[in-house]
């Protein structure tokens, strides 16, 4: 499986908010950083666009 490493989203704000996303295996996966055992959303490639586009 490929996993590329976390990156902050940059509209991530500087009060802490913070969410980081991932690709992973043809797939984006979401998390909350702040929260250390955060559950991790994973969407399709096509999903994650729809979610862009909006």
């Amino acid at each position: 499986m490929l996993t590329s490493e976390w990156k902050k989203s940059s509209r991530s704000g500087h009060n802490g908010a913070c969410v980081e996303v991932r690709l992973a295996d043809k797939a984006v996966e979401v998390k909350d950083s702040k929260l250390s055992d955060s559950p991790v959303l994973r969407a399709s490639s096509a999903d994650w666009q729809a979610v862009l586009s909006r």
